[in-house]
């Protein structure tokens, strides 16, 4: 095994003093006004040696890790591996890496994965809890670590938290279903206790309230395919069958469009379908879904920067911050004429 190559080997063959090469190495050459020359000639001995840095030691003395942790409650949700995605990409902009975390939607996982991710000397924590329970996160921040909430939150807790603002973007596809003329929609929800799912079956009663409408139904409790799938099965036994459903994730969608197809029910001709999150996969479905998109790439960096401002700057001030859904209107929902 090819030993690695220290400052010391960088000052034997480049001819320059250990405090030299550290100086360079280190990103100080400027301030103690050493030449370009010498700082190439220090760089291209250190790449010839295949030096790497040794960020233990580094982290001793800046007291940071350079790391923050992001725990998602399933990264098979293509939703939160995007948000995944995104967190990393920010956080690399400040020159961290991020440990990532999947709580599978269990508390208990999610309670161990924090100590676990704890453990390993993290600057901070963006999180999307999975469950009602709170305590554990707030004694994190009380503990002096940065912590943020994304997407899922907690609305009256000192806890900053970034996420859509989940009550108009169902409010605003309720409304669109009810403008086309349906008037008998079934609501597949996601995790009934989620603060997400509370506000988007708040939207969605509102607006048929709105509107006089009294023949929907919610059910469902997961955010997954199984849930959409299951649900759907059983609304299709029903004697009067919704004209639409509204399903609450992309999930969930996937799964009430495996159960259509299963008992040859087309969409929108039979049934519309509209569904909450979108993502490009949704573009290829036949017929394409009409969808509430919701600002991830916005939800990631806004968080970042809130992260960094505690990390940084210190900063413990509580922030909230909803952002604005959108409605793209495609092709599963059907309009129904008015009866005349």
């Amino acid at each position: 095994m090819q030993q690695k190559s220290n400052i010391v080997d960088i000052a034997e063959k480049s001819g320059f003093s250990i405090t030299t090469v550290s100086r360079v190495l280190n990103g100080k050459a400027d301030k103690y006004r050493i030449s370009k020359a010498t700082q190439q000639k220090i760089k291209s001995t250190a790449e010839e040696l295949n030096y790497v840095p040794n960020e233990f030691a580094r982290n001793l003395r800046t007291g940071r890790s350079k790391t923050i942790a992001l725990i998602v409650p399933s990264l098979k949700n293509p939703f939160f591996a995007e948000m995944a995605s995104f967190i990393n990409l920010e956080a690399r902009k400040y020159d961290y890496i991020t440990l990532i975390g999947d709580s599978d939607d269990d508390i208990n996982i999610e309670k161990e994965e924090i100590i676990q991710l704890s453990s390993r000397n993290i600057d901070g924590m963006i999180i999307v809890p999975c469950g009602e329970e709170w305590e554990h996160l707030l004694k994190k921040r009380e503990e002096g670590l940065p912590l943020i909430c994304v997407d899922r939150y907690f609305e009256d807790l000192d806890l900053s938290f970034v996420s859509s603002n989940n009550y108009d973007g169902a409010y605003s596809a309720s409304k669109y279903l009810i403008e086309q003329g349906h008037r008998t929609v079934a609501c597949i929800q996601g995790v009934k206790y989620s603060t997400p799912n509370r506000q988007r079956v708040k939207g969605f009663e509102d607006a048929m309230a709105d509107f006089g409408i009294t023949s929907y139904t919610v059910s469902g409790d997961a955010f997954c395919e199984q849930n959409g799938y299951l649900e759907t099965k059983l609304l299709l036994q029903q004697k009067i069958r919704p004209t639409a459903i509204f399903a609450f994730s992309n999930t969930i969608a996937m799964g009430c469009l495996k159960a259509l197809k299963e008992e040859k029910v087309k969409i929108p001709e039979d049934i519309s379908l509209i569904t909450f999150d979108d993502n490009p996969y949704l573009n290829y479905i036949e017929p394409p879904l009409t969808c509430i998109s919701q600002p991830v790439e916005d939800i990631c960096k806004i968080a970042v920067k809130i992260l960094f401002s505690g990390i940084v700057d210190n900063d413990k001030t509580i922030k909230r911050v909803l952002l604005k859904t959108k409605l793209k209107v495609k092709e599963s929902v059907k309009s129904i004429p008015a009866l005349s």
